[in-house]
Formats: structure tokens, C-alpha cells, sequence
């Protein structure tokens, strides 16, 4: 058994849950936000068995896509120093999966 923990971008993520769910996978959401854009994302904690974890990768590569948004550059210097604002291009979407071999897991009810 794997747990693959997935971040992905809040845009993505009910598709992806959604996905999720109809192919027969459970998966806990939590909120995150990024370092870089500080821009709202979503990590998901699945368990999946190994002979699953291709099946469930593929999934999150089909509904995970990156794409290009335009945003407003960070404020620069100190207080007194700004530079007006030029929309900059950055890479956005996608996601970033790590894989952790399971060594138990308990499921109570």
C-alpha cells in the first residue's frame, strides 16, 4: 500500500475528486496555499493499493493540467520603494505527487 500525498491547484481539485470518486478512490482534502504565488491549493492524502497507484496517478495527470495566468508582480523593496505593476506570465496547475510506502494501516468504525 502507497500513500500518495497530491498537491494540486485549487481549480483542479473538485474535478479531480470527482474523478476520484467515480473510479472507486477515497481521499482526505486539505487547504494549502503556495510558496511562490501564495495562491490557494489543495493537498490530497490518498491511500491507494500498489497494484492501484498507476490507475490513480493517470487520473490526476488527466484532470491536472498546467496552464498560463497572467498576475500582478510582488510589491519590491521597502515601504517607500514600489514599481508600478507589470502583469508577469507564470506557469500555473498541474501537480506534485509523493509516493510513501504504507507500513499500516487501521481503518475504525
Amino acid at each position: 500500500m502507497k500513500l500518495l500525498i497530491a498537491i494540486v491547484q485549487d481549480y483542479d481539485a473538485n474535478q479531480l475528486l470527482t474523478a476520484l470518486s467515480d473510479a472507486g478512490f477515497r481521499a482526505t482534502r486539505i487547504s494549502s496555499s503556495g510558496g511562490f504565488l501564495r495562491m490557494g491549493n489543495t493537498t490530497l492524502l490518498i491511500g491507494v493499493d500498489d497494484p492501484s497507484v498507476h490507475q490513480v496517478l493517470r487520473i490526476i495527470e488527466e484532470n491536472c493540467r498546467q496552464r498560463t495566468e497572467v498576475v500582478p508582480p510582488e510589491i519590491v523593496g521597502d515601504l517607500h520603494e514600489w514599481y508600478p505593476p507589470n502583469l508577469i506570465e507564470v506557469v500555473v496547475g498541474g501537480a506534485t505527487v509523493f509516493m510513501l510506502p504504507v507500513e499500516r494501516f487501521d481503518r475504525f468504525q
